[in-house]
């Protein structure tokens, strides 16, 4: 940490310094033989040697830190801090002596010196209780600066991690339309082509349109049915208001992989998907008809959705399964509301 960046308003140094020298003159004003000299002198040194201490302690600090940062108070510092004020309140009472004989120089030089041992003791403990304070909250935002700057990086890999999730699945259909000399196979590589140059534009985003995401999803499931043809439908649901919201990018993409990846889908069997929005939450929903031998899962769909949202809301998805439909509830995100 950067102990160079503690400061004092010079201002307050300054401010504190007259306040407490006016101070100080206000008993002699009142006195019954008031000498103007004597007063505005006493006010004087006062004055000076507060601002001594201010910025003696205050250029200490650096050492101050090395010495003994962990406790927070350093001992040693203080008693030369007092020791150095002593002489410095001598030297400063003796030059006004010299100027001004009196025949109270005792009195008067014991009086300030006790007033020089306080003002220094207060201020020392003021300016390292400030400076505490300081290192304090600096340790506090370095720590939210590592968290933020962890989440993050937690997050960007979230986002890496779902393009090579897609460009895998895709893969897999284009090896089986091949594999069963699907006439589609060349339209599903141009349209797969341009599919994935769409991600890679909004691979960097953290968040985008709902609307957006829709699009995305319907040339998804243009690529889907050069492969399904009747056997995969989806059907939206959704309140108009809802469409201004925003959602990670590619996570109804996810979802519907997941719904193929566990469903039968034939068209026997057409896997029917429905995406409605209910009670504040977008919902994506499929009948159960899972396969008897799933494949093998990467475990980076509805994982990866979760995560993404703990770091954009912190707040988790719903999973909801019964004997007949399976149903993922995402929460919508406002961009006034949740920044």
């Amino acid at each position: 940490m950067n102990t160079k960046t503690f400061k004092v308003s010079a201002v307050i140094i300054w401010l504190s310094s007259l306040s407490l020298g006016i101070l100080v003159m206000v008993p002699k004003i009142a006195e019954q033989h008031f000498s103007v000299f004597s007063t505005l002198a006493d006010g004087l040194v006062t004055s000076l040697f507060t601002l001594f201490v201010w910025y003696f302690n205050i250029y200490s600090l650096p050492k101050f830190s090395k010495f003994n940062a962990a406790t927070g108070f350093s001992y040693p510092l203080l008693i030369r801090s007092v020791i150095i004020g002593f002489v410095v309140m001598f030297l400063m009472v003796s030059a006004w002596q010299f100027l001004v004989p009196s025949p109270e120089f005792g009195p008067v030089m014991l009086m300030l010196e006790v007033r020089g041992i306080l003002i220094n003791l207060t201020f020392y403990m003021l300016l390292n209780l400030l400076y505490q304070t300081y290192q304090n909250q600096q340790v506090v935002v370095e720590l939210e600066r590592t968290k933020a700057d962890n989440l993050g990086a937690q997050y960007e890999l979230l986002k890496q991690q779902v393009n090579p999730h897609f460009l895998f699945n895709s893969l897999n259909t284009l090896k089986s339309m091949v594999e069963l000399e699907d006439k589609n196979s060349v339209d599903f590589i141009l349209k797969l082509s341009d599919f994935y140059r769409f991600t890679l534009e909004n691979r960097k985003m953290d968040v985008i349109p709902l609307t957006e995401e829709i699009e995305i999803l319907d040339a998804y499931m243009f690529l889907l049915k050069a492969r399904f043809e009747e056997g995969i439908s989806i059907v939206y649901k959704i309140e108009p208001g809802h469409y201004n919201t925003w959602i990670p990018p590619f996570t109804l993409q996810l979802l519907v992989e997941n719904c193929i990846k566990h469903n039968v889908v034939s068209l026997d069997y057409p896997l029917n998907i429905i995406l409605y929005s209910e009670e504040g939450k977008l919902v994506v929903e499929n009948k159960m008809q899972l396969k008897k031998n799933p494949g093998r899962s990467t475990e980076l769909g509805l994982d990866n959705i979760n995560q993404r949202y703990l770091h954009l809301l912190d707040k988790k998805i719903e999973i909801e399964t019964t004997n007949d439909f399976f149903r993922v509830k995402l929460p919508l995100i406002y961009e006034y509301i949740n920044h």
